[in-house]
C-alpha cells in the first residue's frame, strides 16, 4: 500500500472517530424526552374508597412510606437520606402539594414507575427501585396513585442529592439505563392469586431485589431481578442469598415457617435484624394472609444456586481464638449460651438464638455478624413479637481487634467452620456503614 493510501485510511478513521465520538456526547447531553404512555383508563381513576384502600395497601406492600418518609418528618413527605456507594439520594414528596406530585396525573405517576422518568422526563435515580416498580400492572399504580392523592399535602422540599457533578448527572443516568434497564411487558391486570402472584410481588411492589442483588462497581447486574445476595456497600449490611440455603435461602423450610418468619420477624433459630426487620415492621407483617402465603411458596420454589464453599483454612490464629473465647465467654455466654446452644424464653421460642450452625454466623462475608456486634442486634416489633429481645451495641466497650476476635472464635467454634474475621474487615465495615 502506498504511504497515500495508508494516510488515506488514516484520515477516513480519524474522521469516523470523531463522528462517533460526536454522536456520543450528543446522545449523552441531549435532554431526555417523556416517553409517551396510553392513558390511563378513566375508570382506573376513580377516587372511592375502595380504590384509594387498595392503594394504600399497595403502598404497604411496597413499603413506600418506609424511604419517603424522612426521620422524625411527615408521612410520605420524603426528604429520607438513602446512603449508596456513589453518595446520599434523597426521596421525594408523594403527597399531593406543590412540591410534591401537585401537577402529576395518574400517567405521570405511571411513567415513574414503569419507566423510571419523572413527569418532565428526567431520568430518575435508580435508588428509586423502578428496575422492580417497572413491573408493577397499570391498575395497582393507578390505585397507588389514587391512594397518595388522598393524602393531606405537605409542603416539603428533598435537598439536592448529594452524587457530585458527573455521577448525579442526566448523562451518568443514560449511560446506567443503558447498561442495566429495560422497561418491563406493560401488565394490564395484576396476578390475583396462583403461582404467579408470588413472583409479581417479589419481583415488583416488594422490590426484593433492590437488596438481594450482587452488584458490580457501577451498582448494576445483568439480572436486575437476581436474588443471588450481595453487600449491601453503604450500609455495611449483606443481603443474603434467597438461592442458597446455606444463607437466605428457605427451599428446604415449610411454608408456614417462611410466613411466620415474614409476620412476625422470628421462626425458629431465626430471627431478622438489620435492614430486614425494618421490611418486617413496617411492610410484611402487615400482609394479608393469600400474599404472605403466595411470596411464601415462591421464595421456598426458587432454584437452589449454592455459593462456592471457601477452603478449609486453619490460619486462625491462637491467640485470636484464645482472646476470642474470653470476651465470649465475658461478652456472650450469658444469653447465647456456653457452647452457642441459645436460650429459649417462657413461651419456647428463641430468645437468644443459637450460633453453633447459625448461618448468619457462617455468611462468606462476615458483615451482618460484625455489625451486630457492633451496633446491636434488634429484631423488629411485631403485632406476634411486640417486644423482641435485642442484643446491646458494643462498639464503645470492644476495639475492633476485639470484635474481630470474639467474631474470628464463634465463626470456629462449636463444629463452625467459617474464615477468620480481621481488625481491617471490621474497620472497613464499620466504615461502610457510615458510622463513627
Amino acid at each position: 500500500m502506498s504511504p497515500r493510501a495508508r494516510w488515506s485510511r488514516s484520515k477516513v478513521a480519524a474522521l469516523t472517530l470523531v463522528a462517533l465520538l460526536l454522536c456520543a456526547a450528543t446522545w449523552l447531553l441531549w435532554p431526555a424526552r417523556p416517553v409517551a404512555v396510553v392513558p390511563s383508563n378513566t375508570t382506573a381513576q376513580r377516587d372511592d374508597a375502595a380504590t384509594i384502600e387498595r392503594g394504600r395497601y399497595l403502598a404497604v406492600l411496597g413499603n413506600c412510606m418506609g424511604c419517603h418518609t424522612a426521620r422524625g418528618g411527615a408521612a410520605f413527605a420524603g426528604g429520607r437520606g438513602i446512603a449508596t456507594p456513589f453518595g446520599t439520594v434523597y426521596s421525594s414528596n408523594l403527597t399531593f402539594d406543590a412540591t410534591g406530585l401537585k401537577d402529576w396525573g395518574a400517567d405521570d405517576f405511571w411513567r415513574a414507575l414503569h419507566h423510571g422518568q419523572s413527569r418532565d422526563g428526567r431520568l430518575l435515580n435508580p435508588a428509586f427501585p423502578y428496575t422492580n416498580t417497572t413491573h408493577v400492572a397499570r391498575a395497582d399504580s393507578d390505585a397507588l396513585f389514587a391512594y397518595l392523592r388522598s393524602l393531606a399535602p405537605v409542603a416539603a422540599t428533598a435537598p439536592p442529592n448529594d452524587l457530585g457533578q458527573y455521577l448525579g448527572s442526566q448523562a451518568a443516568l443514560k449511560v446506567w439505563r443503558a447498561l442495566y434497564f429495560t422497561p418491563g411487558e406493560a401488565l394490564t391486570v395484576a396476578p390475583a392469586d396462583g403461582p404467579l402472584r408470588g413472583a409479581y410481588l417479589v419481583n415488583g411492589l416488594a422490590h426484593c431485589s433492590a437488596c438481594h442483588v450482587p452488584r458490580n462497581a457501577l451498582g448494576g447486574s445483568s439480572d436486575m431481578l437476581s436474588l443471588a445476595g450481595g453487600l449491601m456497600a453503604a450500609q455495611g449490611w449483606y443481603a443474603p442469598s434467597l438461592l442458597d440455603p446455606a444463607e437466605g435461602g428457605v427451599q428446604a423450610r415449610e411454608v408456614a415457617e417462611i410466613v411466620a418468619l415474614l409476620q412476625t420477624g422470628r421462626s425458629g433459630t431465626h430471627i431478622v435484624t438489620g435492614p430486614m426487620a425494618e421490611v418486617v415492621q413496617h411492610s410484611t407483617q402487615h400482609w394479608q394472609a393469600d400474599d404472605l402465603q403466595a411470596m411464601a411458596t415462591h421464595l421456598k420454589a426458587l432454584p437452589v444456586s449454592r455459593r462456592p464453599e471457601p477452603a478449609p483454612t486453619d490460619a486462625r490464629p491462637a491467640q485470636a481464638m484464645a482472646l476470642g473465647e474470653r470476651l465470649y465467654e465475658q461478652h456472650c455466654a450469658q444469653c447465647h449460651g456456653a457452647q452457642g446452644q441459645g436460650i429459649r424464653g417462657n413461651d419456647g421460642q428463641w430468645a437468644y438464638p443459637p450460633l453453633a450452625g447459625n448461618s448468619t454466623v457462617l455468611h462468606s462475608v462476615p458483615a451482618n455478624l460484625v455489625q451486630a456486634v457492633l451496633f446491636g442486634g434488634f429484631g423488629p416489633s411485631t403485632a406476634g413479637r411486640p417486644r423482641p429481645f435485642g442484643m446491646p451495641p458494643y462498639v464503645l466497650e470492644l476495639s475492633e481487634q476485639e470484635i474481630a476476635d470474639v467474631s474470628t472464635y464463634v465463626r470456629a467454634a462449636w463444629g463452625n467452620a467459617a474464615t477468620p474475621v480481621s481488625a481491617l474487615d471490621v474497620q472497613q465495615l464499620r466504615a461502610s456503614a457510615g458510622r463513627p
